[in-house]
């Protein structure tokens, strides 16, 4: 019976020594929690944005690393690498005094002006950081397209300007219509020579099945509260009173494009070129709807030497169906686009 005793007795100790280890471990990592908790508040914990950032210098110095590598001597190329870390060292040491920054984007835009909202962000990330004395560059090709939408994108552009940042607007292949109405908005505008830039004017066209509607005797009702809620539609009797409505409205808002463009580029002849027609850049130099002509290439080149140059783009992780379908999109308005521009340069 004794040994029973003794042997309940050392189960129980047993127990209590795992119940006190078992407490001592919970109550130091509690008390480890609280520490990290104490040291993390009043942390400022930044969330990582989806803008990515390509230093443009550095890739320039690659290229040309690159190519120095497999045209020089062995020898000739380890010296020249010598040389370049001295030059670097030198001017690190002799320039307390930061160099200015220029901020690269690009917006290659569609009928709806949808890359508006990746322009916004990158915009707005951009100004958390830009100082007077920067710049921003943006490398713009668009044949135009939606009012509403282009006017969106025009207006992100002001806000470069309302805060006193140098804006620069890069024309390599077309800045039409909308895409004018963003490119006008610059400090300074530059395209290539054979850019094609203009067509300042407002355009609204639909098919109308009304005729073909009624001979197969169906009716189509529409029903409206207000005159001009419905104006021309694809499928009702327009009358001539529509038409009259709709063509005001598309001349209000031709007289409010070219209101802009005068309020930016106040040289230009509106009359002469308001009348919906496009010319080459080395033409619309002459009009002094552009005011250089040079590529985006030799643009950021000749700042390389003096200015830190960032390439900045927007880029919120996608979904695998959203990636597909972006692809098979892309691949259609690609075809479309090199259509109409065949149909309109044909004359060339």
């Amino acid at each position: 019976m004794s040994t029973n005793v003794f042997s309940n007795f050392r189960k129980k100790t047993f127990l209590a020594k795992v119940l006190t280890v078992l407490t001592a471990i919970l109550f130091l990592m509690g008390v480890i929690g609280i520490a990290i908790a104490i040291s993390a508040r009043g942390k400022l914990k930044l969330a990582k944005a989806p803008i990515k950032i390509t230093n443009v210098n550095d890739r320039y110095q690659a290229y040309k690393a690159t190519l120095k590598r497999q045209i020089l001597s062995k020898k000739a190329f380890k010296k020249w690498e010598k040389s370049l870390k001295k030059e670097k060292k030198s001017a690190d040491a002799a320039n307390d005094t930061r160099k200015k920054r220029v901020y690269s984007l690009n917006f290659k835009g569609d009928l709806h002006a949808r890359e508006v909202d990746s322009l916004r962000e990158e915009i707005t990330a951009i100004l958390s950081v830009a100082t007077e004395g920067d710049e921003v560059v943006i490398h713009l090709e668009s044949p135009g397209g939606s009012v509403v939408g282009y006017g969106l994108a025009a207006s992100q552009l002001e806000r470069i300007r309302a805060r006193n940042i140098r804006l620069t607007v890069s024309v390599d292949k077309i800045a039409a219509s909308g895409g004018y109405k963003m490119a006008c908005v610059a400090d300074h505008l530059v395209t290539a020579p054979f850019a094609m830039i203009g067509s300042i004017g407002v355009v609204m066209g639909l098919p109308n099945f009304h005729r073909l509607l009624k001979k197969k005797d169906i009716d189509y009702e529409l029903l409206t509260a207000g005159e001009y809620k419905r104006t021309l539609t694809l499928f009702g009797e327009n009358t001539n009173a529509a038409r009259q409505k709709d063509q005001e409205k598309l001349e209000d808002f031709h007289t409010l494009f070219k209101d802009h463009i005068a309020s930016y580029r106040p040289q230009v002849d509106i009359d002469r070129v308001g009348n919906g027609d496009y010319w080459a850049a080395k033409r619309a130099l002459e009009m002094g709807l552009v005011d250089e002509l040079i590529t985006s290439d030799d643009l950021l080149l000749s700042m390389n030497e003096t200015a830190d140059i960032y390439e900045v783009r927007y880029n919120p992780p996608k979904k695998i169906i959203e990636k597909l379908s972006e692809s098979s999109s892309e691949l259609i308005k690609d075809a479309v686009l090199s259509l109409w521009e065949t149909i309109r340069t044909s004359w060339y």
